[in-house]
């Protein structure tokens, strides 16, 4: 049975059932939060045709459509995988300053390529993405641009950009990858072969999104006690450091539920309740209190319960569907 096949049984009610904590995930979670990311990064370009400016109009737009992607961003499989966009999505971190340079070059050349959206995509990701976006909002270096200048029409294209993946991968997920994971076991399936490899996969991208927060989000501006590194907080200029762990946060949490219904999990939940208590006491927008020792201690804390959480999911979520002793969230063996 070929792919086309397999998807035009799901369509039909014919697949396979899969276990329900899949079906659960995929159309109580996967498929609601990609259509909200298609909105809100098509709200986002539209706001950039109305008004490029870095105002009021453009931030709330911003901020919305980042929001709305850190719900999908640790689905990192499937549609997400495709062309690279998880990176032409999010290029960070940006450890060489690839971001700056690049957008420099853009504006000082006047590069045509900001007029022409087919090609558009063929950019480096380090000049596309929620990041280069930031630059051109809240960096002085790119922000004091007016209306008729060429930064307008780069705001515009990357915007634009933005859009059209964040419609591909709802597109992708509703055509294609949905099918596949609900699917998991039937005959032509070639993905996945058993219920088991589909529950496995998100429960994978759940275990590396909490790893992700703890070690790169918080573990990088943390550095080490002698050596803290502000600087290399996630969207520090936007303000939007400790935002983005939260809505992070939000995200895998949902996904836990998805996946864990109609079971409940009052382990994780608690969990998760205590580290969204701990964001909300922190009052650190950006964490620049890492070269505090006593703002450090509370960003140290954080990070160690999000830890907590990992734990709290192999044993009751890892532990419900077998995937215990000897699983690797790294590699999902």
């Amino acid at each position: 049975m070929r792919l086309t096949a397999v998807i035009t049984a799901f369509a039909l009610g014919l697949a396979a059932p899969c276990q329900a904590g899949v079906k659960e995930a995929v159309e109580g979670y996967v498929l609601p939060a990609t259509g909200a990311f298609a909105g809100a990064a098509e709200a986002l370009a539209q706001e950039a045709r109305d008004n490029c400016l870095p105002g009021a109009g453009m931030v709330a737009a911003y901020d919305k459509a980042f929001d709305a992607w850190l719900q999908i961003a640790h689905l990192r499989f499937g549609p997400l995988e495709v062309d690279g966009r998880v990176n032409a999505i999010a290029f960070w971190p940006d450890k060489k300053g690839f971001t700056p340079r690049m957008l420099a070059g853009l504006i000082a050349d006047a590069d045509p390529i900001v007029d022409q959206p087919d090609e558009f995509h063929e950019l480096s990701v380090a000049a596309r993405g929620f990041f280069a976006l930031e630059r051109l909002l809240y960096d002085p270096q790119f922000a004091g641009y007016g209306e008729a200048e060429y930064s307008c029409r780069l705001v515009q294209a990357i915007s634009a950009d933005l859009a059209r993946m964040a419609a591909e991968i709802d597109s992708d997920w509703r055509t294609e990858a949905a099918p596949l994971l609900m699917s998991a076991g039937a005959p032509g399936n070639s993905t996945y072969l058993s219920q088991g490899e589909a529950t496995r996969v998100l429960y994978t991208a759940l275990l590396t999104g909490l790893e992700f927060n703890a070690d790169q989000r918080l573990g990088r501006p943390l550095g080490t006690f002698e050596r803290p590194r502000p600087a290399r907080a996630e969207a520090r200029r936007s303000g939007r450091s400790l935002r983005n762990v939260e809505a992070s946060i939000l995200g895998l949490r949902a996904l836990a539920r998805s996946l864990m219904a109609p079971e409940t999990m009052p382990v994780t939940e608690a969990g998760f309740a205590d580290v969204l208590d701990h964001i909300a006491a922190l009052q650190d927008p950006v964490l620049a209190g890492v070269e505090d020792p006593s703002g450090r201690l509370k960003v140290e804390i954080l990070q160690q319960r999000i830890r907590a959480v990992q734990v709290d999911v192999q044993g009751e979520i890892g532990a419900h569907f077998g995937l215990t002793a000897g699983f690797n969230s790294a590699d999902g063996d």
